[in-house]
């Protein structure tokens, strides 16, 4: 069983910066991508950030792309999201997800954590 959980949510200004992390545990395979979505009130859940399992490989939405960082730590098993420049449309609950083949997805992940909210007030 493999469980994500997230923290670091909480709120901020717009303008303002966030760091969430989300950590690992449970029987994984060694090369998983993980990634970050987000679901605001009445839309769909939308893709924010992935890694791969080197670091070597990352990608972004569009809406975040030059102000949101992942990155990962292996020894620790845990996946971070710094995000910079917050604006209040990227208020959502943020979710962290693991997808066990290697190669970055946009939309196929098969485990996900519970979420931690992130509000930007203007």
């Amino acid at each position: 069983q493999v469980q994500l959980v997230e923290s670091g949510g909480g709120l901020v200004q717009a303008g303002g910066s966030l760091s969430l992390s989300c950590v690992v545990s449970g029987r994984t395979f060694t090369t998983h991508v993980l990634g970050w979505f987000r679901q605001a009130p009445g839309k769909e859940r939308s893709f924010v950030a992935a890694i791969s399992w080197s670091g070597r490989a990352t990608a972004y939405g569009n809406s975040v792309k030059g102000r949101f960082t992942i990155s990962r730590d292996n020894a620790k098993n845990t996946v971070y999201l710094q995000m910079n420049s917050l604006k209040p449309e990227d208020t959502a609950v943020y979710y962290c997800a693991l997808r066990e083949a290697p190669s970055i997805s946009y939309t196929s992940y098969d485990y996900w954590g519970q979420g931690t909210q992130v509000t930007v007030s203007s």
